[in-house]
This record gives C-alpha cells, structure tokens and sequence, in this order.
C-alpha cells in the first residue's frame, strides 16, 4: 500500500527499529532545531531532525532530502511502474526479453548489491526474488484471510529456488543496460535499497549545507554532526526490543557521523497455526530465519549497515560475531531468540548511559 505524503513540522517521531530520542531545548538559540516527518517513501514511515538558521532554510534542505528518497523509492520499486522512469520492476517485467536502459542510480544499487552477495557468501542476494515473492503472495494472503493462512509448499519454493542464480544478473555499465538473462529471475533489493538510499540522501544533506542533523527513514538511523549544534554532543538514538510487550528500548547509544540499521523478526510477519513467520528468509533453508530475534549494525555507511544486518541476522550469532570483529568500523548488537543480548567487542564504547 502506498501512502500519501505527509509533512508534520516539528513532530518527534519514534519509529520501527531505531528512533532518534530527542530532549527538550533549554533557552533560545542559534542555530534552531527544526523537525519534519512523512509517510510516502519506501511504505515506512520518516523523520528529519536538523539544525539551521531558521525554518526556510530547514525546509528547503529537508524538502531536497525528501525529493532524494522519492526518487530512490520509484526507482528501486519492485511493485509499481511510473510514468517515463525504467526501474526495477520494468527490469523484472522484461527478464529473458530484452536489457533495460536505467539510470545510473540503478546500476550503482546493483553493482553493490553484487558487492553485497560476495561479502555474504550469497546469503544477501538481490536476485533471490523468485522465493520472496512466493512468500509475499502467501504473507499478504495471511494477513487479509487469517482463518486461511498456510506456509507455501517447499516444492513451490524450491522451483522458485532455481531461478536466482545471481550470474543471471548481466549489468553492461558502457550501455547502462540490465538484463536478467532467466525468464523467471526476480531482483528484490529489499536488503539494501533503504539504506542505500538513506547514504546517498545523507551525503547530498552534506553537500547542502546540513552540518547538524539526524535522518531515521523507517528505523534506518543516520546521522551528520552533533545534537543541538554542540560538538561532543551526539545523537542519541535508541534500538527497539523486539518485545513490544517490555519496553520501547533495549538501550540507546550516543553517534555522530554513524548509522544505525535493525534487522528482525517482530515488524513484518504472518501467522500460521499459531506460529509467526517473519519476511527474512534463509536462502539455504527457504523458510524465515530462526537464530535470533533481532540484530543492530551500527557503521558510517547506512548501505553497507542494511545489507549487513540482513547478513547477520541468517547468521548464527557465533558467526556473525566473528565477521563484525573481524570488520572495521563495524559494531553490531544482537538479541538472541530467549532475549540475550550480545555484542560486539567495541558496541560498548557508544552506549548512552
């Protein structure tokens, strides 16, 4: 479904995943904190949190950022087709017909989400679409008949499995051509596109004059500088427990220049006889993964910190730990299925006490 537009001036907004806390402002100053918030991008609901001269000049750059994300969501669509634009579903629409000319947006998207595939050993693969959407028509199904809810057989998906082998993938960047060379290949960035899209937006925020700011697009955190203008003073931000029946954070922690991105099994799910069955789906088992309840990536980038989350969390937590340490700039936190948490070696360093 989509939404439509939405602006709210100087709403706080506390969203799925991570949310940017913010504290009440003591006396006037320059420069204000201004705050503005949507609902139409990537079917999630958004928050700008920024410091400027005065509200025109907040709004023209959190207008600019909005205008980014916009037209990220139409080109990364997967589900709907628009006026003039070749995304990606125009690019699932022709597979084994013919290559689509697209933007370079598109072929940068896909080219790291090759990079992605590697980096997981193809546990994030963005043409796994064949599976997920096998398993999008049977949670939608769930979700609008309940009483009729059922898993999709394992033959349907292992049929499915056979069509994302990500060779199929053919990017010629000279012509700016995809071309999905299976008929039956889907591409699904779902793992990526958000916080990809979050990084290019964070960096022309940059670029535009926002020294100050914190961006959380459904729970993708990122930010640029220090709250209320201070240095020394970061964003605090705070990482959503995955049970909703205990408390709204886990804990929060202090960033500035850093992104943070959650993966878990509580926000999009179905349930069959009883049982939930979350949208993150092992490659290797096709069914939803089951080594944790949720995983937090915190790193500079917000691309990078999606795709990893994803990775980690079809993941056993011994094997993901051993990965982010062996990272740098990564940290990552993760709550295992009977509510344990760990995390990495230097996660600690920006927890909020």
């Amino acid at each position: 479904m989509r939404l439509n537009r939405k602006w709210n001036r100087g709403l706080a907004a506390g969203l799925l995943g991570c949310a940017i806390i913010l504290t009440a402002g003591g006396c006037s100053r320059q420069p204000e904190r201004f705050t503005t918030s949507f609902l139409d991008v990537f079917d999630t609901a958004s928050a700008i949190v920024g410091y400027a001269a005065d509200q025109q000049t907040f709004d023209r750059q959190s207008d600019g950022c909005h205008q980014i994300l916009e037209q990220y969501n139409q080109l990364y669509d997967i589900y709907n087709s628009y006026d003039g634009l070749a995304n990606l579903k125009t690019v699932n629409d022709n597979a084994g017909i013919a290559p689509v000319t697209v933007s370079e947006e598109v072929i940068d998207l896909l080219q790291f989400g090759k990079e992605m595939y590697e980096l997981s050993g193809g546990l994030v693969n963005i043409c796994f679409g064949s599976v997920l959407e096998v398993w999008h028509d049977y949670r939608e199904d769930g979700l609008s008949h309940p009483e009729k809810a059922e898993l999709p057989p394992m033959e349907l998906l292992e049929e499915a499995a056979e069509h994302t082998d990500i060779a199929g993938l053919i990017i010629d960047e000279e012509a700016s051509t995809v071309y999905l060379s299976d008929p039956e290949m889907r591409l699904d960035v779902g793992a990526i596109a958000k916080g990809y899209a979050v990084q290019r937006m964070t960096e022309w925020a940059v670029d535009n004059g926002m020294e100050n700011a914190a961006f959380s697009i459904g729970g993708n955190v990122s930010t640029v500088g220090w709250k209320e203008d201070k240095e020394g003073n970061p964003w605090i931000i705070g990482i959503e427990n995955p049970d909703l029946t205990a408390g709204d954070y886990l804990l929060t922690v202090g960033i500035s220049g850093f992104s943070v991105v959650t993966s878990g099994n509580y926000q999009r799910y179905y349930t069959v006889d009883g049982k939930r069955y979350h949208h993150i789906i092992d490659p290797e088992t096709l069914m939803p993964a089951d080594y944790m309840q949720a995983v937090s990536v915190l790193t500079d980038d917000s691309g990078l910190g999606d795709g990893l989350s994803t990775q980690l969390f079809l993941m056993p937590v011994e094997e993901g730990l051993e990965l982010v340490e062996s990272m740098d700039g990564v940290e990552a936190l993760w709550v295992e299925m009977d509510g344990t948490v760990i995390t990495s070696s230097g996660f600690d360093e920006y927890i909020n006490d």
